[in-house]
């Protein structure tokens, strides 16, 4: 009684500014105070929730309605929505306010007669709206279409804060009706779609979980509608969003109606989370995967009895990596066929950012299905090929992760005989590639077997001299090491082939750094083996090494691979080149004859000449290359310097002249085997002094010298007249070494004449010599005058009378007369010492 009371009495205060603000003619202003005094009314004392519910119902409802709906003017359309959502808010019954609300807000907020320009009062009603859903529960599921039209309208309003606030009311809504709420929600996918890559993120975040509540408690065929728009949120930069999907995700793999059906496409979707690079995400995708993965153990107990008793946890399992689930990897295998060609569809995707995720997706989907990767191996090669190319590092890094998860669980039957299938036409990089990271992700034990047969296959000439690409041959190392890394001792069985992939990896020209690791791998292969260093290896395997790099000897040009793999074998051995001397002199003997490949010729007199260098060390190390001296002087040097035109015969003719002179320096050519050649090279050297290389010549003019001490006393007539016309021509040479060297070869032939049975036929040459060497006697450089001078005392011997006169005749034409006069002195001093 008291309540109706009260009741009746608000009404009475109440009954003035309603009737004055349902007239026609009344004025903005008067509006504006009616509104307000019924505010002062009904906010100015408190008032129980039945008597402001009757009141309200019953008074204020409709004409509220109506001047929000349709007042011209903001700040009374404002004053009634303040009213009315105190009375919603206040009232016992709300849900008696549906009828009358509900359209005054789709007139307001929808098109085309929706109009509100006030983005704070759009915002108000949509607030209003959630205030009816929040209150009413299912009540409201008569006006579910109205409130499906009023959101599609909202959800696309400029105003960020209305599409959060429409965000809030989708999810309110659908959890308020779930029944019924797939009537419409396919309604709200679009304008949600249109909304979620918003510019504010927590529009996009809002849009997210509205999104999820919409699917859940809807219709679950609009799946299908929205995969790709939460895919590519994964790639959102905000950790807020990939959290927000995340969560959609997992909600729907544990509570989705019709999850079985999806499962395929929401797996990939969660499992990528786990890759973000925030932690928190991270460990709420495991989260969920390790719920979705128990729960589904439970719903198919039967199923997975057997497995569930009596599965054996693998004994080679990836390093800092935890074992999923049963449930979790079950989910996967059987979901893999359908997941994977998509995802390998992506990972050559254009978009790089795409490529990455695809590829860290791979590996933690092939960590889970085990043993099942094995009937999906043809097309993970064919994509991890591809992928291993990418010019992203992290998408090849990912790729070759993967790789090694197959060697990891597939038999090596089956995947090396695929891998190895590869090779047989023309092998790439990226072959190569998986294949070292197959052998690195195998176990010891199941490698074992095959070792022989992938030792066979790397050392074949089709995949170790296949391409001279640095970086084709960087992963042929890299397979190389996964070997020996792996298989430990057991690389033992096929040392040779390795050796001969190492040796093949060395010889291509590349850098230095290349070259040091080469080195390194057959260090680890020689400790594996238990032998002191990589030269043990050649020492075991020098024999085989030769006959396998000189069987295609006689065809050999400049671009033979082989060339530069004898050239590998040759130096790199060290001393141990010394025990296959045989081997090594036949290739030279073979390949250095005057009608093979000039270069070819070149790069192996160059490979002579590096040896003799240090031979001791080299090819001299077991002392047995002095027995092979005669051939590689007759059938090797001799032929090449013959003249021919053209600069690399030149060149060719300038290494066989180095080559002569390091064996005359070092001592290996003794006097007794210059006697026997001495007749077949004396013309070839003499006639190497007119060489264009100053270095040809300077070597030729030392190397006539030490002929002349050896057996110069042997020469006839015409060998000193042949000599000393060409070393003569020498001392107008362009370079001062080599003058030097022909003065002091010169002083040797007068030496040699004075004891020769030929001095008294040959003193027309000496007269002629002393005029020449008089001339040079006054040469600008003065290094040269000292060294003519030594010339001139050692050859005034022979006819020192005959050297007077001629110095006589040109001592007033000198410039530096003073080494006429020492050499007149010396004369003198030489007669009266005889006497």
């Amino acid at each position: 009684m008291a309540g109706a009371e009260a009741a009746a009495a608000v009404s009475q205060a109440l009954a003035r500014p309603l009737s004055l603000l349902q007239q026609p003619d009344c004025g903005r202003a008067a509006r504006l105070r009616a509104l307000e005094d019924i505010r002062a009314e009904l906010q100015g004392r408190p008032l129980p929730g039945a008597v402001l519910q009757e009141v309200f119902a019953a008074r204020l409802l409709r004409p509220l309605s109506r001047c929000l709906a349709g007042d011209a003017a903001e700040r009374c359309r404002e004053l009634a929505l303040e009213l009315l959502r105190h009375g919603l808010s206040h009232g016992e019954r709300p849900c008696e306010a549906l009828p009358v609300l509900l359209p005054a807000l789709a007139q307001r907020l929808c098109p085309p007669q929706g109009a509100e320009p006030s983005e704070e009062l759009r915002l108000g009603l949509v607030q209003l709206l959630s205030l009816l859903l929040r209150r009413c529960g299912a009540s409201v599921a008569p006006y579910l279409g109205d409130i499906a039209r009023i959101l599609q309208a909202t959800l696309l309003d400029h105003y960020a804060e209305v599409r959060r606030e429409s965000c809030g009311c989708a999810v309110a809504c659908a959890r308020a009706v779930p029944e019924h709420f797939h009537m419409q929600s396919e309604s709200l996918i679009k304008p949600l779609m249109q909304t979620i890559s918003h510019q504010h993120y927590r529009v996009r975040v809002d849009v997210i979980q509205a999104t999820g509540a919409v699917i859940q408690f809807g219709n679950g065929k609009s799946v299908d509608d929205v995969l790709s728009h939460l895919a590519q949120r994964l790639f959102d930069e905000i950790p807020k969003v990939r959290h927000a999907v995340t969560t959609v995700i997992g909600e729907w793999l544990l509570h989705l109606r019709d999850r079985y059906s999806y499962f395929h496409k929401l797996i990939p979707l969660l499992l990528g989370s786990f890759s973000d690079e925030i932690p928190e995400n991270t460990k709420l995708a495991w989260t969920y995967w390790e719920k979705i993965g128990l729960q589904w153990e439970k719903e198919n107990e039967e199923d997975l009895k057997d497995k569930m008793d009596f599965s054996v946890s693998p004994s080679h399992y990836p390093k800092g990596e935890t074992r999923p689930g049963l449930g979790c990897r079950e989910l996967v295998s059987r979901n893999l066929s359908k997941i994977l060609p998509g995802l390998c569809h992506d990972i050559t995707d254009w978009v790089e950012s795409t490529r990455i995720k695809a590829s860290q997706l791979l590996y933690t989907l092939l960590l889970h299905a085990e043993d099942h990767i094995t009937q999906h191996m043809e097309l993970l090669l064919r994509t991890l090929y591809q992928a291993c190319l990418d010019e992203e590092s992290e998408v090849v890094k990912n790729s070759v992760k993967a790789a090694e998860l197959i060697g990891t669980f597939v038999s090596p039957k089956v995947s090396l005989k695929l891998i190895t299938s590869a090779f047989g036409q023309t092998p790439k990089a990226s072959c190569v590639m998986v294949l070292a990271a197959v052998i690195r992700g195998s176990p010891k034990e199941i490698l074992q077997p095959h070792v022989a047969q992938l030792g066979n296959t790397l050392s074949q000439a089709g995949v170790c001299q296949r391409s001279e690409e640095v970086f084709y041959m960087e992963q042929l190392l890299y397979c190389v090491q996964a070997l020996i890394e792996v298989c430990q001792e057991d690389c033992k069985e096929i040392s040779l082939q390795l050796m001969k992939v190492l040796v093949s990896i060395m010889a291509i020209p590349s850098s230095q750094d290349l070259k040091e690791k080469v080195e390194k791998t057959m260090s680890s292969l020689a400790e594996v083996q238990q032998l002191e260093s990589f030269h043990c290896l050649y020492k075991q395997h020098i024999i085989q090494l030769m006959e396998w790099v000189s069987v295609s000897c006689e065809g050999w040009t400049c671009y033979s691979p082989e060339v530069l793999q004898f050239e590998v074998i040759t130096t790199h051995s060290g001393p141990v080149i010394g025990e296959a001397l045989d081997d090594f002199i036949l290739v030279l003997k073979t390949c250095l004859q005057p009608n093979k490949d000039p270069q070819m010729r070149l790069k192996l007199f160059t490979v002579l000449s590096q040896l003799l260098q240090k031979p001791s060390e080299t090819i001299n190390s077991q002392g047995l290359f002095p027995s092979y001296l005669e051939t590689v002087i007759k059938d090797i040097l001799a032929p090449n310097l013959q003249w021919h035109a053209g600069r690399t015969a030149a060149a060719i003719r300038a290494t066989a002249v180095l080559c002569l002179w390091a064996l005359i320096h070092c001592e290996m050519l003794s006097p007794k085997e210059i006697l026997k050649v001495k007749d077949e090279l004396m013309p070839q050297i003499i006639a190497s002094m007119d060489e264009d290389s100053k270095i040809t010549r300077l070597m030729a003019c030392r190397i006539v010298d030490v002929f002349l001490k050896v057996c110069g006393r042997q020469f006839d007539a015409d060998e000193f007249k042949n000599t000393y016309t060409e070393v003569l021509k020498r001392l107008d040479d362009a370079s001062c070494d080599v003058r030097l060297a022909a003065a002091h070869t010169l002083a040797n032939w007068f030496k040699c004449l004075k004891d020769s049975d030929v001095k008294s036929s040959m003193e027309g040459h000496v007269e002629f010599l002393y005029q020449e060497l008089l001339i040079h006697l006054d040469d600008p450089d003065e290094n040269l005058q000292k060294a003519v001078l030594e010339v001139l005392k050692e050859g005034s011997i022979l006819y020192p009378d005959l050297l007077v006169r001629e110095i006589e005749g040109v001592v007033h034409k000198h410039q530096t007369p003073i080494y006429c006069n020492q050499l007149l002195h010396h004369i003198q001093s030489a007669k009266e010492l005889a006497l």
